[in-house]
């Protein structure tokens, strides 16, 4: 089969990683944003109602979160949204798109405990079924979970009982890799798709996603599995180290199929390409330091520092140091940002 089968398999297929509910943060296998500080989504908070006073969007436009976990970022918006402006919270809609039918139980309950009635909320499960005229829409870490084609040398990967060997690219990946100009890495499987279908229900929409990745294509694998906050790899768990087959102990892709999370560098020249072929020329591009600043994460500080106190304002600051500093999450996680005005 193509790697993106297997891929596919791995993370949403049955008894696969996304399709069972898996904890993130210390107790899992990795770290987002989201569960570093409630923070990152009162930033989020910031730029949507900055974004709705600058008459971007409307008052009473959908505020639509794309794979939401577990629903703590989109909780932590609303939350925050409630704080610095209640009369959005009251006028504003709320609503997550999961495919997944276990998340979306985990979802529907959390925030119903957390906000009750008191806000206009819904769970879709297909973008067929969104039909807004307008959203402010978010996804954190969301096009690095699509499934992906692996290039190299005019190849591509295939796999045969977890036997990997690259072959014959074929005609569906010789077409995206000519418009991603690469010649080796990553080749994302669906991207356009979600796009183009998301673009053509909405009228008017600010697209906000963070994610690892660059601009600029690596020209090499990124791909790499995540367990237990550990990470290995892909390929220095196959036979593709150096041309020598190596040992490897306990740990093998066997073994990590479906009980862990595989990922990769994102691409957004891609993602970049897909908006403008939809005739979509407004977008910002930053590292996710400089968006979280330049969406008001300093004033946000300020406010916690004047009613809470200078003991609250530290412990808050150092959790939000990982989301901003370099040699954490602040340089090698981007934000970008697509707004389709009509």
């Amino acid at each position: 089969m193509k790697f993106s089968e297997f891929m596919n398999s791995w993370l949403y297929g049955k008894d696969g990683y996304y399709s069972n509910f898996n904890q993130i943060g210390k107790k899992g296998d990795f770290y987002t944003a989201v569960s570093t500080s409630k923070f990152f989504g009162g930033v989020i908070a910031k730029k949507i109602i900055s974004s709705i006073l600058k008459g971007l969007l409307p008052k009473n436009t959908t505020i639509l979160e794309i794979g939401a976990h577990q629903g703590y970022l989109i909780a932590d918006i609303i939350q925050f949204i409630y704080t610095l402006d209640i009369d959005l919270f009251y006028s504003l809609k709320f609503a997550i798109l999961e495919p997944q039918e276990s998340l979306r139980k985990i979802q529907k309950e959390y925030i119903e405990t957390s906000f009750g009635e008191s806000i206009d909320f819904k769970i879709y499960s297909k973008i067929d079924e969104i039909s807004f005229h307008d959203a402010f829409v978010v996804s954190n870490e969301i096009f690095d979970a699509f499934a992906c084609e692996l290039i190299k040398d005019k190849q591509m990967l295939y796999v045969d009982n977890f036997d990997f060997y690259f072959d014959e690219i074929d005609t569906q990946t010789k077409n995206i890799i000519d418009k991603m100009g690469i010649v080796k890495g990553e080749v994302p499987i669906g991207y356009d798709v979600f796009i183009q279908k998301l673009h053509s229900q909405l009228k008017k929409y600010i697209f906000l996603s963070f994610d690892y990745g660059d601009m600029i294509s690596r020209e090499d694998f990124s791909i790499r599995i995540y367990d237990k906050h550990k990470v290995y790899p892909f390929f220095s768990l196959t036979k593709f180290v150096n041309d020598v087959k190596i040992e490897k102990g306990n740990i093998n892709i066997a073994n990590l199929y479906k009980k862990s999370d595989i990922t990769y560098d994102v691409n957004f020249s891609y993602i970049k390409k897909i908006f403008q072929d939809l005739k979509v020329t407004n977008i910002y591009y930053s590292s996710q330091a400089k968006a979280l600043i330049d969406f008001g994460l300093i004033d946000l500080l300020e406010i916690l520092k004047e009613k809470k106190g200078e003991k609250i304002y530290l412990q808050e600051l150092n959790k939000i140091k990982i989301l901003i500093d370099p040699t954490f999450m602040g340089e090698r996680f981007k934000c970008f940002i697509a707004y389709q005005s009509s």
